[in-house]
């Protein structure tokens, strides 16, 4: 693949345009997906815009949901590098990073420092129950999540792109577990809330997994396509009107601002930073693109609301003694921030 144009294999014809190549990668990818995973079609789609998005998730969910099988089948379709980290309370940050270790040099039979990299050097890493370590080791990723390179030893080490970080969260067993700073919260692109099953997709799973025989996934996209597709949902242009809105939104949640709507004050303690619209639109961009259309929407902006702000919004007592999650409060955002008049924008006539 080169350019902009994207190789969807045996699943796509190479004279269709780029868009609509894209539309079919997408349907790909869900196809090769709903191999191994029941269900779940809206996280799967919304790892998939991250991705392109090069942002990061986290999941959050009981335990047997699958998640961790999520992913692994993700890296799969994307014939990517995958690593998994199980995060434990004895967690160091170079059993994330890697470390220095001391070698006799063949040669001249003198000791010196080798690196060996850790398993953050991969394109696809699965933080295994990341609030299970303590900050000091979470805070390890910060530098690879934002920056994409490591330092260690006084020397920086770039990752190769794509670079993916999937973190898994246990919200019912809080016993043992750090909570995950502000600060790394924010690194997240997304967290997506992974539920149960339906009835029927349930029934699937169980007469699915007691059976013999595993169901085996093929690539759709190399790392190329990949960054091919990132590059795409960077030049797609967007309507000012939108990317208002999407400021309108984050302000929005900013209590004791002058805009801010009255339950705002009421109900959260902390509002979002510019972070949050940056990936309201880059998310936005990156549905629009997968569903075939170069025009993104302020419906785009409003589908991504929930999984960008839920987790950079936080309630304070008067929610929590209401039961007003950061859900809720997302949701009466959607509801009151009015959507800007696109006619508005529009250059006048000579």
């Amino acid at each position: 693949m080169t350019g902009d144009s994207v190789s969807v294999g045996r699943h796509g014809q190479a004279e269709m345009p780029p868009v609509e190549q894209l539309k079919q990668v997408r349907e790909a990818m869900l196809t090769e997906i709903r191999k191994v995973i029941v269900g779940q079609s809206d996280v799967m789609e919304l790892l998939m815009l991250a991705l392109f998005s090069r942002g990061h998730c986290l999941l959050v969910g009981v335990p047997g949901l699958a998640k961790t099988l999520m992913i692994s089948t993700l890296a799969k379709v994307l014939s990517l590098d995958f690593n998994r980290i199980q995060f434990t309370p004895d967690l160091m940050p170079s059993d994330i990073t890697g470390t220095d270790i001391i070698q006799e040099d063949p040669q001249s039979g003198k000791r010196v420092f080798n690196f060996v990299r850790g398993p953050v050097f991969t394109n696809m890493l699965l933080a295994d129950e990341i609030n299970r370590t303590p900050p000091k080791t979470q805070a390890a990723l910060l530098q690879a999540m934002q920056e994409y390179q490591v330092t260690a030893g006084g020397q920086t080490y770039p990752l190769n792109p794509p670079f993916f970080v999937l973190a898994t969260q246990n919200p019912v067993e809080q016993e043992g577990t750090y909570p995950l700073p502000e600060a790394q919260l924010d690194r997240f692109m997304f967290m997506v809330k992974v539920g149960y099953p339906q009835r029927d997709d349930e029934r699937r799973i169980v007469k699915a997994t007691t059976v013999d025989g595993v169901a085996d996934p093929q690539a759709v996209l190399s790392s190329a396509d990949i960054l091919a597709i990132q590059k795409m949902v960077r030049r797609l242009p967007v309507s000012d009107h939108v990317i208002d809105y999407a400021v309108s939104l984050v302000r929005a949640t900013r209590p004791g601002e002058k805009d801010s709507p009255e339950y705002i004050n009421n109900y959260l303690t902390w509002g979002a930073g510019p972070r949050a619209a940056q990936n309201l639109v880059l998310g936005a961009k990156a549905r629009a693109l997968l569903r075939g259309r170069l025009n993104v929407s302020c419906d785009d902006i409003r589908q991504m609301a929930k999984p960008v702000l839920r987790h950079r919004i936080i309630t304070n007592f008067n929610a929590d003694a209401e039961g007003i999650d950061t859900d809720a409060v997302v949701e009466k955002l959607i509801a009151s921030v009015k959507e800007p008049d696109a006619e508005a924008y529009k250059p006048a006539e000579a």
